[in-house]
């Protein structure tokens, strides 16, 4: 595909977004969204979809992933909402914060860019480093970091339709 029509269709992608979330049509507004968007564009604009051969029907079949892998995360986060509020009313005991070391098989930026924030997004860990495909993640238990089991990372592929060569590996840097 052209490289000036790909950056048209995010553009537009962008500006329809960023339309429908502000609900603010006013030409001041409107010019906000102009400048933002050609600004994301430029900046952004080989993140998204990298792989530019891909047809519109694959590309709906993982927006429709995607959505699904969203749906699926939100059920996640809850579930982490709920461990958090259960470390802060029990023993401190059951607070064991730790670096987890999670190496990746998953291969576009905007793959990895993905698991970074879905592991952030998740309560009780954060992603602080990532270095090639090796991810540093705090967790603040033992139950945080034993939810780095893969799942997310196969979700990720799934989305997308590669498949990881291996599940994550999943150490403490202080054993590695």
């Amino acid at each position: 595909m052209n490289r000036n029509l790909y950056r048209g269709i995010v553009f537009f992608l962008l500006l329809g977004v960023w339309m429908v979330l502000s609900g603010l049509f006013d030409a001041f507004h409107l010019t906000l969204g102009v400048i933002s968007c050609a600004i994301v564009t430029w900046l952004s604009s080989d993140l998204l979809f990298q792989n530019r051969n891909t047809g519109l029907r694959a590309r709906l079949r993982q927006s429709i992933r995607l959505c699904v892998y969203l749906v699926w995360l939100l059920k996640e986060i809850i579930l982490a909402n709920l461990h958090l509020l259960k470390l802060s009313f029990g023993p401190k005991t059951l607070l064991q914060p730790q670096i987890v070391r999670y190496r990746t098989s998953l291969q576009s930026d905007f793959e990895k860019f993905l698991l970074a924030n879905s592991i952030t997004l998740t309560p009780g860990t954060v992603t602080m480093r990532i270095h090639g495909d090796t991810f540093y993640i705090h967790a603040i238990s033992d139950i945080a970091s034993s939810g780095l089991d893969g799942t997310m990372e196969r979700k990720i592929a799934h989305v997308f339709a590669s498949a990881p060569l291996a599940t994550g590996d999943q150490s403490n840097p202080e054993n590695a």
